[in-house]
């Protein structure tokens, strides 16, 4: 993106007020370097479990990251995971965040699972620059949402990660505009994810998970065809007002903090910028894997 382009966009978001001065601008831009412009995705993480399995979703991220690397390694990822959610937007700016196993009842097995990635100051102190209202922390680390995907996308942990936080306290529409704000760090080599889940109804999913029932539900498959459809049309306006879809959406999106994850990874699409739905499943009846790859 070019930098007229990006001051003109950042003018027209909701945060407007508090944009960077232009010489500010400068020097961010000059301390990040540049890169080929490096995708962005949205991975439906779902059962923590998917760190230690093998099955086409874990092989599915395995290509992503191969495919990725064929443009460029990227100097750091952003992960925006449902798991981290707080009052205010705070930056992960650990050196070496801790493997956080945010999750309970699950075998030793996966408790003992680290993902030994470094952190990323630097860059989490850029976007504290980009987002003059959040501020870094080292009080979290790497939660399941982030690892549990990170282990088959970049199994090595070479790449250095950080997270950014969810302000679960604002409204739809602020996540997709805080997000614009981010589309610098496309070009100054951040990969950024956001993970969660399209749909994501724990409580009727574990009532199929239960009797061994793997068919989706009708309403999670329409609800994901829903969103796949205005992904492709980069409508995005109903992306955020998702109760649009009406009974399904409300059946989907019980709680918005799986959901929220989408709307960082869309605002930063292009124009004309090619989105591939890498993965594409409804498991446990009730929670959607959908993986998307923008760029």
């Amino acid at each position: 993106m070019k930098r007229e382009h990006f001051l003109k966009l950042l003018a027209s978001t909701p945060f407007a007020a508090s944009a960077m001065k232009l010489n500010e601008f400068d020097n961010i831009t000059k301390d990040l370097g540049s890169s080929p412009l490096m995708p962005v995705l949205f991975v439906g993480h779902g059962n923590p479990m998917n760190a230690l399995w093998d099955n086409p979703f874990t092989q599915s991220l395995k290509k992503l990251g191969e495919d990725i690397n064929e443009i460029e390694n990227p100097k750091a990822i952003l992960m925006v995971s449902a798991h981290w959610l707080t009052n205010g937007t705070y930056v992960q700016a650990s050196p070496k965040p801790q493997t956080i196993h945010d999750f309970g009842g699950f075998p030793k097995e996966l408790f003992d699972m680290q993902y030994p990635a470094v952190g990323s100051p630097e860059f989490a102190n850029q976007v504290t620059t980009l987002l003059t209202h959040a501020k870094t922390t080292e009080e979290w680390g790497l939660d399941h949402g982030a690892w549990s995907i990170l282990k088959h996308i970049y199994p090595a942990a070479d790449v250095p990660v950080f997270q950014l936080s969810i302000d679960y306290s604002q409204p739809m529409q602020y996540h997709f505009s805080l997000s614009k704000q981010l589309c610098i760090l496309r070009e100054r080599g951040v990969l950024i994810i956001g993970s969660g889940n399209i749909v994501h109804n724990l409580r009727m999913s574990f009532e199929k998970f239960a009797i061994s029932d793997s068919k989706p539900y009708d309403w999670a498959v329409e609800f994901d065809e829903w969103v796949k459809m205005r992904i492709n049309d980069r409508n995005f306006t109903d992306i955020i007002a998702y109760e649009k879809a009406g009974k399904s959406g409300s059946l989907a999106v019980p709680t918005p903090d799986h959901y929220i994850p989408l709307l960082y990874s869309v605002a930063l699409t292009e124009p004309n910028e090619k989105i591939e739905h890498t993965y594409e499943e409804v498991s446990f009846g009730g929670m959607s894997m959908r993986t998307i790859k923008i760029g």
